[in-house]
């Protein structure tokens, strides 16, 4: 059961939205630097592509790619309202996450503590 698809998804979709809150708070820390390009992360496709095609979502945290949205007149497009959002999202989907994962450990304990 522990690694059953549904852990192993879990799992990945924990480090993506770990490694995305980390890229929202560097986007953050750099919102004055010029030329700085506010980082996107993306583990979603991988993750759906994993799970549709049978195989085991890699844990890896996703890809990083610099956004291209337009820029500001030094060079930098970090929109601090979108960063909000975005770590707001992001926390809320991990809660959600770890929340479903506690939800299997409880299964598997209660189920060993009845043998």
């Amino acid at each position: 059961m522990i690694n059953d698809s549904t852990s192993t998804a879990l799992h990945a979709a924990l480090s993506g939205l770990a490694q995305r809150q980390r890229v929202t708070a560097d986007n953050i820390a750099n919102i004055q630097t010029p030329g700085f390009l506010a980082g996107r992360v993306d583990f979603e496709s991988s993750l759906r592509g994993a799970l549709r095609s049978g195989e085991a979502p890699a844990v890896n945290g996703g890809t990083t790619a610099r956004s291209l949205e337009p820029t500001n007149t030094n060079g930098n497009n970090v929109n601090l309202d979108q960063e909000t959002v975005i770590a707001t999202e992001t926390g809320l989907r991990y809660q959600l996450a770890l929340n479903a994962l506690d939800g299997k450990y409880n299964v598997l304990r209660s189920s060993l503590r009845t043998q």
